[in-house]
């Protein structure tokens, strides 16, 4: 039914304040991750002995059909409770990235997951998305309030998770959560001084990467040089891409599918290449695009710098998280366990997904410049100097 623009309910004024473009290409990236775990997840399934329909697809359909409705209702937020709501998730999600290191399930060497009821929680992803929120409002008020020590607290929080990741470990992660910081402290304003020293320490932590944890020392090695070791997942994903030509074999005719043991998750866009050709990848690759681009452009007219900085770490985390997996899945980069967000098969990556996206779009909402009943102010805005006040 069409909403009138007179309506002045809550759903009328959220329908005409969305971005709709950027949610319907939202909405389009879980309709592909839909038909990719029609063709990838039997062939998964059946590799490892599970229901070929059940394992995989039923429960993506239920992420997937869970992910839209909690992504709809966060961006239905005003940015107060959208920092109240990231503040709580980051302080929740941190103390489970804890307790992984205590009680978590270890696999490949990695204790990143803790074990529910017919699921496993991967608590590292929710803090993504609400850590970038947190620090885009710490900068924020930095910048506001001189005597405000926010950049510096950003520094501690974000070094205080990087040392649990590191424990864990989850180099990849740590990667993304530092980049997606320093685009924030990049974008506020900084002096260039202090961005080489950020180059060279970024650099300092790659070096160091490469020397203690020789799991990243390996893949990189297996990068620069193929024959140094076991490609074999590469080598499947590039021949996927050439089996694959303009136009694909046909939906459910690939093969890589049979081989890959990550073909539903970390290497589901081999399997699109194959299946669908490489006119459907370039179709995946412009929506991400576009939804980051679109974001950005929005924010060029965003006047509040928390709304902006926020946005923007949001806007990387999800560009740089879909780059790492097609990039990776083409050997463009060392390989990386990474969903493609909204495509490949997963719980807590598809569910952290919609609560950054539904951030996303409850700050680039349109909002009005004032409301007398704020006394003046944003009505979206305003408050954000005391997140819980009394």
């Amino acid at each position: 039914m069409a909403i009138s623009r007179t309506d002045t309910s809550v759903l009328g004024r959220w329908w005409w304040s969305v971005d709709r473009w950027t949610l319907a290409a939202l909405l389009a990236l879980v309709a592909i991750g839909y038909v990719m775990m029609l063709s990838a997840s039997p062939a998964v399934a059946e590799r490892i002995g599970a229901s070929s329909r059940h394992m995989f697809l039923a429960r993506q359909v239920l992420y997937s059909s869970l992910a839209v409705v909690v992504m709809v209702v966060v961006s239905l937020l005003t940015p107060r409770w959208v920092l109240r709501l990231a503040i709580l998730g980051a302080l929740g999600a941190l103390a489970l990235t804890a307790l992984t290191l205590v009680a978590g399930t270890e696999i490949k060497g990695a204790r990143r997951w803790l074990s529910l009821p017919g699921m496993s929680l991967q608590p590292s992803e929710f803090l993504k998305p609400c850590l970038a929120v947190v620090c885009g409002w710490l900068i924020a008020e930095g910048k506001r309030e001189r005597r405000f020590p926010g950049l510096i607290l950003g520094f501690v929080l974000v070094g205080g998770v990087a040392f649990l990741l590191k424990q864990q470990p989850d180099i990849g992660m740590l990667a993304v959560i530092v980049a997606v910081f320093l685009a924030q402290v990049f974008v506020s304003g900084i002096n260039l001084m202090w961005v080489a020293l950020g180059g060279a320490g970024v650099a300092g932590l790659a070096v160091a990467a490469f020397t203690l944890h020789g799991h990243v020392r390996s893949r990189i090695q297996r990068f620069l040089d193929p024959e140094s070791g076991d490609n074999f997942q590469i080598r499947m994903s590039l021949e996927a891409f050439g089996n694959g030509g303009l136009f694909g074999r046909g939906p459910g005719e690939g093969r890589v599918k049979d081989v890959l043991p990550d073909a539903h998750a970390d290497f589901v866009f081999p399997v699109a290449a194959e299946e669908f050709g490489l006119l459907t990848c370039l179709v995946i690759l412009a929506i991400f695009a576009f939804v980051v681009i679109r974001g950005l452009l929005r924010l060029m007219e965003e006047r509040d710098l928390f709304v902006s900085l926020a946005a923007t770490g949001l806007l990387v985390q999800f560009g740089l998280q879909a780059f790492i997996n097609m990039a990776s899945s083409l050997h463009l980069i060392p390989t990386k366990g990474m969903t493609l967000p909204f495509v490949s098969y997963g719980g807590s990556s598809v569910l952290a997904l919609a609560i950054g996206m539904g951030f996303l779009l409850a700050l680039t909402r349109r909002r009005g410049p004032r409301a007398p009943e704020e006394g003046g102010l944003n009505p979206y805005t305003a408050g954000l100097r005391a997140p819980f006040p009394t």
